[in-house]
């Protein structure tokens, strides 16, 4: 199967694994912005009813515009496609062997503040690599617990928005979550944090994850635009940190060269950890090599 195939075929889940869903923090300015995550499957791909849809403009390299004239340009654009795998996102990475790119999660907010420290350590004690895509909220919960991280060369840390939430222009949800409703808001979901990630590391985040893996296209070229390349997955590891460690184990037994898993590092109760400690291990013996986003 190619990996193509895969990320289509992965992001499809069973009604049986549906039940799981995403748990994300919610993305709201109100004082309730810890809305309970609807339990769907992932969806990939979609057309969304948005009128007289304008198409958006191919995703180009950074340029040096300043953040509000990246808002401007896409002022009053309309998308058609809403989901996680649209063109521009990155799901898999090009290899050369048996190669795959570990991502974790953190999406900060009410509930969602914790590290997974069994899950850390044990990427650390087997020196495997990986890329952290932190959330503003939870690296301003303890700064000096981001700044370790980002210390570590093993680890790599991606934008994982301002408020976690869904990438959007005319306020999509997913999970009942809403989405930002401008191009001016999605500006502000990546830059907030962009900053905070080169205040924090000293150099700018080179990818971003939208809260809940989703985007419309305009949104993802908003992204590239940005000087930053949208990040999705192609396998869905723990399921927003919902799995037990067998389901993890086995969802990390589908992989194949090139795959991106997601799974979460702010839920240390999770199944995790130990899914993950069994299943790396096995997937080294079996040939595999880690890597960092490229």
């Amino acid at each position: 199967m190619s990996v193509p195939e895969l990320s289509r075929r992965r992001l499809l889940v069973s009604s049986a694994v549906a039940a799981a869903g995403f748990v994300a923090a919610g993305c709201s300015t109100s004082q309730n912005n810890s809305p309970v995550a609807k339990s769907v499957a992932p969806q990939s791909s979609s057309a969304v009813p948005t009128g007289d849809a304008v198409a958006a403009p191919v995703p180009v390299a950074h340029t040096g515009a300043s953040p509000q004239a990246v808002a401007a340009r896409y002022a009053g654009r309309q998308p058609g496609r809403w989901g996680m795998d649209l063109d521009g996102i990155t799901t898999t990475i090009p290899v050369t062997g048996k190669q795959m790119a570990l991502t974790f999660d953190a999406c900060g907010g009410p509930g969602n503040n914790e590290i997974n420290d069994d899950l850390i350590d044990f990427l650390i004690a087997r020196e495997i690599p990986a890329t952290l895509f932190l959330n503003k909220r939870w690296i301003d919960a303890d700064p000096g617990r981001a700044a370790r991280l980002a210390a570590n060369p093993l680890f790599e840390l991606g934008n994982h928005g301002t408020r976690h939430c869904p990438l959007s222009v005319n306020g999509h949800t997913a999970y009942d979550i809403d989405g930002t409703a401008s191009p001016q808001q999605a500006v502000d979901e990546v830059w907030g944090n962009h900053e905070r990630l080169t205040q924090l590391t000293g150099q700018p985040p080179r990818f971003f994850r939208a809260g809940t893996a989703h985007y419309d296209e305009v949104a993802v070229a908003i992204v590239h635009d940005l000087g930053e390349t949208p990040v999705g997955f192609s396998i869905n590891a723990d399921a927003g940190a919902t799995y037990t460690a067998a389901q993890v184990r086995r969802a990390m037994s589908e992989v194949a060269p090139g795959a991106i898993s997601i799974a979460h590092m702010h839920r240390p109760q999770s199944g995790t950890a130990p899914g993950m400690s069994a299943a790396l291990p096995a997937l080294h013996a079996a040939g595999y090599e880690f890597v960092k986003l490229p």
